[in-house]
């Protein structure tokens, strides 16, 4: 692999921060006022633990020689797509529903930097960078999967 592949492949991670900041704003938008407020502050939470992962990726990717990605993901934009047309015949306002929606992003950000880190040859400087990403990530899953557990109690 070289560097030129390897600007793609955190340009992807990028963009899937940036589908994870939509998807949390997005559900956020979705809260009820004055109810959710520990929902609220988490969300904004791990917005901006994925706006810091993606100061970092574009730092490396600068320093690689690439221009660091703008945008989204095709998959996230059809994820959102898919919650504005659900919001339409279901309201989304309820805790449990929130958080499974929650639970999908974590867990597809989970499978794409697992995705990432399974890269052959991929250099010891951005494994260490998308391993500490991806452990703090996991511990945002599990806090979003705990939330939800507590739900259905």
């Amino acid at each position: 692999m070289n560097y030129q592949d390897y600007t793609m492949l955190l340009n992807d991670l990028i963009r899937i921060n940036n589908d994870r900041i939509a998807g949390y704003e997005k559900l956020s938008s979705e809260l009820r006022e004055g109810h959710d407020s520990d929902l609220a502050l988490l969300f904004s939470k791990m917005i901006t633990n994925s706006r810091d992962f993606n100061t970092d990726l574009s730092k490396m990717v600068g320093f690689l020689g690439g221009t660091p990605a703008t945008g989204s993901t095709g998959a996230g934009k059809l994820y959102r797509i898919w919650l504005d047309v659900k919001a339409v015949f279901m309201v989304t306002s309820d805790r449990t529903t929130i958080l499974m929606h929650c639970e999908q992003i974590e867990d597809a950000v989970q499978q794409a930097y697992a995705d990432a880190l399974n890269e052959p040859g991929l250099p010891a400087e951005l494994f260490t960078l998308l391993s500490s990403q991806k452990a703090s990530l996991l511990a945002a899953h599990d806090e979003i999967k705990v939330l939800r557990d507590i739900q259905h109690v």
